[in-house]
């Protein structure tokens, strides 16, 4: 089986140096100062959880049409990238490619396959012009979602913080042979995948933190473990996770734990700052779109009011623009 890592930042040379120290066939399409770091030095990957660190050199182009073709693809760009991007996975793909999609938020592919009234809309927010639900095709798609934390350290240096878990499933729910396969090869990597009967609810597990506590955290300058202790600010996560699962709830997916739970979970990540912080104080792109906005237009597609995430997203967004972090669709 042939895998492609497509935009390998942190968390996809994570992935593909597990995989390619398993003995996985691994290819990396990547840029900048990363890429040319890996095509010369290689790829250093170090682990604080496990404490271990380790070496490879993978294959890794710029150019899609260097790699030849593939089957699967792994994305792990954030979602506006993804969307930009989609064109440049046609020359990976064969008929037979399977695309998994580790990004934030609610994926492009998410009405796909409900077998209900709202089956095959289009979300917007994530998928502005629709080229991924053209040129990928949603039938390529398989769920994922992603839980490790890494960062690069230095071009070819990546940190793997914590995590292991890369949850896999097919937007039916059905337990397919492609599905069985990349699940076997991720496990055998060490990772721990797998195959959900229902990815949903996984990507809603996921997304009803960061829905809240990444843009209230980038509006505020605060870490996980200070928002959730005080009053205010857990007021108003409290009240857009609420709202979250009320349009979670119209879509058919109901939590297994408690609001109050998933806040203490939270908590006790510490005195960490959310991803979309991060990119705020060092000038990147914010992934608001996807964590807020695409809760926001699924809550408007099942006629569920979300008040407070509107207020909170127009307000990130406003601080986005005038940082220079709000990326074009």
């Amino acid at each position: 089986m042939k895998i492609n890592i497509f935009g390998a930042g942190a968390i996809g040379s994570y992935l593909a140096s597990l995989l390619l120290k398993s003995g996985a066939d691994v290819s990396l399409v990547c840029r900048g100062e990363h890429l040319k770091a890996i095509q010369t030095k290689g790829l250093l990957m170090q682990s604080k959880e496990n404490n271990e660190e380790y070496f490879c050199k993978p294959i890794a182009s710029d150019n899609p049409n260097d790699l030849g073709k593939h089957d699967f693809i792994i994305v792990t760009l954030k979602a506006h990238s993804a969307a930009q991007t989609a064109k440049s996975l046609i020359p990976l793909m064969d008929k037979h490619t399977t695309v998994l999609s580790a990004v934030n938020g609610l994926p492009w592919w998410y009405f796909y396959k409900t077998e209900d009234k709202y089956e095959n809309t289009k979300l917007i927010s994530v998928d502005p012009h629709n080229s991924q639900w053209k040129l990928i095709k949603p039938e390529r798609a398989l769920g994922c979602v992603v839980y490790p934390a890494a960062e690069i350290k230095n071009p070819g240096h990546v940190i793997h913080y914590e995590g292991n878990r890369l949850l896999i499933g097919e937007p039916d729910g059905s337990l397919s042979e492609r599905a069985k396969n990349i699940s076997n090869i991720l496990i055998k990597s060490g990772l721990k995948s797998p195959v959900r009967k229902n990815i949903r609810e996984d990507i809603w597990m996921k997304l009803w933190g960061n829905l809240a506590f990444n843009p209230v955290s980038a509006l505020t300058g605060s870490t996980l473990e200070d928002l959730a202790n005080n009053i205010g600010t857990c007021g108003v996560i409290r009240k857009m996770m609420e709202e979250g699962e009320n349009v979670a709830n119209a879509l058919g997916v109901n939590f297994p734990i408690s609001i109050d739970h998933r806040i203490d979970g939270t908590r006790k990540v510490g005195q960490h700052k959310t991803s979309t912080l991060q990119d705020l104080e060092l000038g990147r792109p914010m992934e608001i779109d996807a964590l807020t906005k695409s809760v926001s237009e699924a809550g408007k597609i099942v006629g569920v009011k979300t008040p407070t995430i509107d207020m909170i997203y127009h307000l990130v967004r406003l601080k986005a623009e005038k940082a220079g972090c709000y990326p074009n669709p």
